[in-house]
């Protein structure tokens, strides 16, 4: 593995913005060579290609699954960085036993997601999103409105991190009722009740998902889930796409047992099921509720710079594992 301080080169393997000029001027400055792959991400085989032409000491990762194979094939790699918060595009357990930091950036977007999950709820209880379509359909009906008034609401948020921290106190100041569950139950937040996911479901008109996705949240909300709650309710996910039954949510709508889901992310994404599509109940975004022209400018800088740093030799900001055998020197110090 080359020491600390020589130039290295990083592999950016795809990117959801336009260009790769953030990234390239932290990387350059520092002495490093940036190799930047298609902007759209590619199958985990093409980017294990990518790897092995350029046996990058780094890799900057959007949406592009890297595998431990990917992981292996390079063996200067001493990062994988994402571009984003979650980390399942990215072989992590391969990386820790390779002795390869995975870093995210774990707050960049605590404002946008939240402003994404309120804004949903409001287009739901004021009827935003249906209304539009009917005017613009020709239909001016006033008298078909059928709208809530979100202070006398229950908003149960599942995930009681920074973001869903973020959504309830956003939440609060409408004057709704806020419940809240995580494996991690909150101790002095005022406002705010923790309570099991079960009762959570029983007692919410709005649920709104602010977890990771990993093998235990899989399918977190589904049918047997969505029969808790009470008929008419919204559905509110801008997390992963894997933690909802998506053909579960789909009969809910057609039964009425939910009256909206609010989506701005899919487990089949960026492929939208027709029979969603069909629901007039369902508000649907493209995996935006990361994005401004702030938190976008953010991300890039900030994963740049961690993987700056691990190549100077120094320890991540934001580690999402701690490496085996890590070669003695600063960087080695989580």
């Amino acid at each position: 593995m080359k020491p600390p301080n020589r130039p290295g080169t990083v592999l950016l393997t795809d990117y959801a913005w336009p260009d790769d000029s953030v990234e390239r001027a932290v990387v350059e400055e520092a002495g490093h060579t940036l190799v930047t792959g298609p902007a759209d991400p590619v199958s985990a085989e093409e980017i294990e290609e990518l790897v092995a032409e350029h046996r990058p000491d780094a890799i900057l990762t959007c949406w592009a699954p890297v595998s431990a194979t990917a992981i292996g094939t390079s063996p200067e790699l001493r990062i994988v960085a994402r571009l984003g918060v979650g980390l399942d595009n990215i072989a992590v357990d391969a990386a820790t036993e390779r002795g390869v930091w995975v870093t995210n950036v774990p707050d960049y977007c605590v404002e946008e997601v939240s402003d994404h999950a309120v804004g949903m709820v409001l287009a739901w209880t004021r009827g935003l999103a249906v209304s539009d379509r009917e005017v613009r359909a020709g239909r001016w009906n006033p008298a078909g409105a059928r709208l809530r008034r979100l202070s006398t609401l229950t908003c149960g948020v599942v995930g009681y991190g920074r973001i869903g921290r973020a959504t309830a106190r956003k939440l609060g100041a409408f004057g709704c009722r806020i419940l809240a569950h995580d494996p991690y139950p909150p101790k002095d937040a005022p406002g705010v009740e923790p309570v099991g996911l079960e009762e959570l479901l029983r007692r919410s008109d709005v649920v709104i998902l602010h977890v990771p996705l990993t093998p235990d949240t899989h399918h977190i909300i589904g049918a047997e889930q969505l029969a808790l709650m009470p008929p008419g309710g919204l559905l509110v996910n801008v997390s992963r796409g894997g933690l909802v039954d998506t053909d579960a949510v789909i009969k809910a709508l057609d039964s009425g047992q939910l009256d909206g889901a609010a989506f701005d992310v899919l487990e089949s994404e960026p492929h939208v099921p027709a029979a969603l599509l069909d629901q007039p109940g369902a508000l649907l975004t493209p995996h935006i509720a990361f994005s401004s022209d702030a938190s976008v400018t953010e991300l890039r800088r900030r994963a740049a710079e961690e993987v700056v740093r691990i190549l100077a030799g120094e320890a991540p900001a934001h580690a999402c594992n701690t490496p085996r055998d890590l070669p003695a020197g600063p960087g080695a110090a989580r």
